[in-house]
């Protein structure tokens, strides 16, 4: 509500600081049309006649409806007004006032220097006012106006640090505003990246599934019919599971869409149904696990089987016929080491280098403080080792 008050002020600085004048204008303009019907402008001033009279208070208040968007100059020429004034020998008028509020405006809206220097010309102007060249200063009047001229510039003074404080939680609100939608932005960034990370494990490993478990249905559909059904049904089955997963992973995006719709990610305990999987495509598996299994968080669940599915997937795609692989799980004191390793073409497959496979599951070891190394093996194959922190290490790197 305030800052919407705010808002329009500054939008119609007029009207506000017509609003903000109009007590001072109406009783100028009162004063003035009671001097005018009573011709007593000589007799509250000698030295003006009436029109000398309209003139001063013109110069002394048109002045300060800039005074919001232009307080120094302001200040300035009423100011300089009043001390043409004075050499006049012209006694105070009501007008005067206008010094007060054109001196509140630069103590209210400029620096600390213009605040002071305002407040000393200020009391200068009431020093030359109250100044007699026979009796020289009216403390008593000097005094009292004094007060009143402090009171008037600590308010100002108050003003200014009560804007500057607004001002100031307006901009850490817009600070923290625009730093929580970068947030945002980012975290939306990282997501992306993960769900392409997942589909791309999802996809090269179903349809790397598919496709052998097609080649086999077509050498198989003549002589073997039942076993080319097999192979058919198995493709189907993978394509529906694959489906199924892009679906889990691709609704996420969706806002309003309730978490428990979709199905857990994968961890250790579906590694089994990982290879039988590959197994049941055509590639021999055999699947080890050593040492006492440890309770690992999700994550790291979640990481070890996407290392694994892209290993095995990388020798369905590049390990040639009749090629065997081995999958290696042991846990340690300390780290879950795993190697995945196949007696397959190895280096002598044109793709098995590079690719976004074994960058992702790189990055998602380092996630957990963890690192994967892979490479073709001296006597043909390839191997991948990755080794990743248990406990306290892991969680504390992977935050």
């Amino acid at each position: 509500m305030f800052g919407r008050v705010r808002a329009w002020g500054r939008r119609h600085s007029g009207i506000v600081e017509a609003l903000w004048l109009a007590p001072f204008l109406l009783f100028s303009l009162s004063n003035v049309w009671t001097i005018g019907m009573e011709d007593g402008a000589r007799r509250f001033s000698p030295e003006l006649d009436f029109s000398g009279f309209l003139l001063l208070g013109v110069l002394l208040t048109v002045p300060l409806f800039w005074l919001r968007r232009q307080p120094i100059t302001v200040f300035v020429v009423v100011s300089l007004v009043c001390f043409v004034q004075w050499l006049l020998g012209v006694q105070l008028l009501f007008f005067d006032l206008s010094v007060l509020i054109a001196m509140y405006g630069v103590v209210s809206r400029c620096a600390t220097r213009w605040a002071v220097g305002a407040g000393l010309v200020g009391e200068l102007g009431l020093l030359l006012a109250f100044w007699h060249p026979r009796t020289g200063i009216d403390l008593r009047a000097f005094a009292s106006a004094s007060v009143v001229t402090v009171a008037i510039w600590i308010t100002g003074i108050y003003a200014s640090t009560r804007r500057r404080y607004l001002e100031g939680l307006e901009e850490r609100a817009e600070r923290a505003e625009y730093e929580r939608d970068q947030q945002a932005r980012l975290a939306a960034a990282a997501e992306r990246v993960r769900i392409a990370r997942e589909l791309h494990d999802v996809v090269a490993h179903n349809v790397s599934v598919m496709i052998v478990q097609a080649d086999g249905a077509s050498y198989a559909i003549d002589h073997e019919p039942e076993q080319a059904r097999e192979a058919m049904r198995a493709v189907s089955l993978t394509g529906r599971r694959a489906l199924a997963e892009m679906r889990r992973l691709v609704g996420v995006l969706r806002a309003g869409d309730a978490p428990q719709e979709y199905t857990p990610q994968p961890g250790l305990s579906q590694l089994d149904d990982l290879v039988a999987q590959v197994r049941g495509s055509g590639l021999p598996v055999d699947f080890r696990v050593t040492g006492a299994p440890q309770e690992l968080p999700e994550g790291e669940q979640l990481t070890v089987y996407r290392i694994v599915q892209e290993a095995l997937t990388n020798t369905l795609k590049h390990g040639g016929p009749r090629s065997r692989a081995t999958v290696e799980m042991e846990y340690g004191a300390r780290e879950v080491l795993l190697r995945v390793t196949d007696d397959g073409c190895g280096a002598a497959a044109p793709g098995r280098e590079g690719g976004h496979g074994l960058v992702g599951m790189r990055e998602r070891a380092a996630m957990f403080g963890g690192s994967v190394e892979a490479g073709p093996l001296a006597g043909g194959g390839f191997r991948v080792v990755a080794r990743l922190p248990i406990g306290e290490t892991g969680t504390g790197r992977a935050a």
